[in-house]
């Protein structure tokens, strides 16, 4: 049995979304990473000062590591020791996983971006996706029809 305060097993808090990574790329597949973080770096994603607008990833020498990730430093630490907040951060997957991510990668028009973050029993997080850059006719498609699906839920529902 559960106490109040006690968290669920796969308690998992929201902290940020990359909605530019949606609408620029087709998201083929997906993988959960954890994220290695320096000092009071956590405490900013925990406060959700973390932005994957400009983020990517890159694999290479057995790592993937998360770049252009910008992590605002936490206001109450100690500036001279704060790290930088646009540093390459190492991604952590299964050895195997890596591989794998490696070779579909390595496909003519595939990277992999950064879709969210968040934490999972108090551990940051990252949904990392295999993508392919969307063609300008691909975007105004995704935008047409998101918008015929809205005009769609606003119209006056006919009663019979």
């Amino acid at each position: 049995m559960t106490r109040p305060g006690d968290r669920e097993a796969g308690d998992i808090t929201p902290v940020t979304k990359n909605r530019k990574a949606y609408y620029e790329y087709h998201v083929e597949e997906t993988i959960e990473a954890g994220i290695a973080l320096r000092g009071s770096e956590v405490k900013s994603v925990r406060q959700g000062k973390i932005s994957l607008q400009e983020a990517w990833c890159r694999i290479e020498g057995g790592t993937m590591k998360l770049m252009d990730c910008h992590i605002a430093p936490y206001e109450f630490a100690d500036a001279s020791t704060a790290p930088s907040p646009v540093r390459p951060r190492q991604l952590l997957l299964h050895r195997r996983e890596l591989l794998k991510w490696e070779k579909a990668c390595a496909r003519k028009g595939y990277t992999v971006i950064p879709l969210s973050v968040y934490l999972r029993n108090g551990y940051a997080k990252v949904k990392v996706g295999l993508c392919k850059g969307k063609k300008l006719h691909d975007r105004r498609a995704s935008v047409a029809e998101r918008e015929a699906k809205r005009r769609m839920e606003r119209a006056p529902r006919v009663r019979h």
